[in-house]
C-alpha cells in the first residue's frame, strides 16, 4: 500500500520502526550533505546514500583509510535531497529474501561482477550473480528469513516485498539493511528467481499478485 511503501522509501524513518520491531539494523544516522562532504561523520569504512532513493542510485562507500568523503556529495548537480544517511561498512555477503503474502521464500545471495551491487550490477545482463540458496550457514538462512518477515509486517506491507541484507560471516553479524515494497520485476530480478525455484512461474506470481492487490483493493472499498 501507499502507507507502507511512503515508510520503507524514508530509510530512516523504516530503520526506527525495524529496530522497535527487534530487526537489526546498521547505526549511523541522518546528516546534512554538506556536513558529510566536509569531513568524517563516522570513522571509515562507512556508506554514505541518499535518505529517499532506490536502485543504489547516489550510494557511496567510503573506503578504511579514505581522507574525506566523497565530493559528489556537495556538487551543485546533486539532486538527491539535502540529507544523507551514513551508515557502518558492514563487509561480507549481500543477501535478499523475498517475502510473499507474509511469508519468507529463499535466501539468494548476491555476487557483483564490479565488488558492489550498484545499479549496473543490479540491473545489466551479468552485472551480479545470484546464488540461489545461499551459501550460508543453516541457522543465519533462518535468521535472514525470520528477519525479512518481521521487517514486512512491521512496516505494514502487503503482497510482495524484498528485504536486503548484510551477512558478515566471519563474525556472524546479520543485518537488515532495507525492504523493498516495489521489489525489480525484470529478468535479472531476485523475486521472480526465488519464486521460479519455489516452482512458481513468473505468469502464476504476476496473476497472484494483481489478484491479491484486487482483493485487498475490493475488501477495503466494502469496508469504507
Amino acid at each position: 500500500g501507499v502507507l507502507a511503501s511512503a515508510l520503507a522509501m524514508d530509510k530512516t524513518r523504516a530503520k526506527a520502526v525495524l529496530a522497535a520491531a527487534g530487526v537489526t539494523v546498521p547505526g549511523g544516522g541522518l546528516y546534512d550533505r554538506h556536513e558529510a562532504a566536509a569531513g568524517h561523520v563516522l570513522p571509515p569504512p562507512y556508506v554514505i546514500k541518499p535518505n529517499a532513493e532506490g536502485s543504489s542510485v547516489g550510494v557511496f562507500i567510503v573506503e578504511a583509510g579514505a581522507n574525506s568523503p566523497p565530493e559528489a556529495i556537495a556538487s551543485e548537480a546533486w539532486s538527491l535531497g539535502d540529507q544523507v544517511l551514513v551508515e557502518p561498512y558492514i563487509p561480507g555477503l549481500e543477501l535478499a529474501v523475498g517475502v510473499m503474502d507474509g511469508r519468507a521464500m529463499m535466501v539468494t545471495e548476491i555476487v557483483p561482477a564490479t565488488g558492489f551491487y550498484d545499479y549496473a550490477a543490479k540491473y545489466a545482463e551479468g552485472g551480479s550473480l545470484h546464488i540461489l540458496p545461499a551459501r550460508i550457514p543453516a541457522e543465519a538462512t533462518e535468521r535472514a528469513l525470520r528477519m525479512a518477515e518481521a521487517a514486512h509486517a512491521a512496516l505494514g506491507c502487503a503482497g510482495v516485498t524484498r528485504s536486503d541484507l548484510r551477512y558478515d560471516d566471519v563474525n556472524d553479524i546479520l543485518v537488515l539493511l532495507e525492504v523493498n515494497t516495489q521489489p525489480g520485476m525484470t529478468p535479472t530480478s531476485l523475486v521472480p528467481e526465488q519464486a521460479a525455484a519455489m516452482g512458481v512461474t513468473f505468469d502464476q506470481l504476476v496473476l497472484w499478485m494483481t489478484e491479491d492487490a484486487h482483493a485487498r483493493g475490493h475488501a477495503g472499498r466494502i469496508v469504507g
